[in-house]
């Protein structure tokens, strides 16, 4: 069943649309209630699993366990490097992983394959500055 679109959903893309990198539902929703908007948690999930759902965001699971969203830049399957100190993202495609995960899916008798593959680490920016206050520590 499509979702409607309401002037809550419109606000919660543009929310994501101008959040950096991912963020959770209750992050999402903090935002939208320190602008008075009116807008409920319960609601801020169901915009936010539509958008993942008619791809226009991104879904994944934290290393912590938690959902996270993100407004999707990039149509089709693709991969994520994700900053775990900031949040930086950046889309990639990943041919290797997309062959390896056939390979490995054919040689244990699968069909079909599906796969999710998003790699955290630490940007450029972040590991510089880690490296600074480790170095004055």
């Amino acid at each position: 069943m499509a979702q409607r679109n309401t002037w809550q959903r419109e606000r919660v893309r543009e929310a994501l649309a101008d959040a950096r990198g991912f963020v959770s539902a209750q992050s999402l929703h903090a935002g939208l209630r320190e602008e008075n908007t009116g807008i409920g948690l319960a609601t801020v999930y169901r915009a936010l699993a539509g958008l993942a759902a008619s791809g226009d965001a991104d879904s994944l699971q934290s290393p912590e366990g938690e959902a996270l969203y993100r407004a999707c830049t990039t149509q089709g399957h693709h991969h994520h490097l994700i900053c775990r100190n900031c949040g930086l993202t950046v889309e990639i495609e990943a041919t290797d992983v997309e062959q390896w995960a056939h390979r490995t899916a054919a040689l244990h008798g699968f069909t079909d394959a599906a796969h999710v593959v998003d790699i955290f680490g630490l940007c450029a920016p972040c590991t510089n500055k880690a490296a600074a206050a480790k170095a004055t520590a």
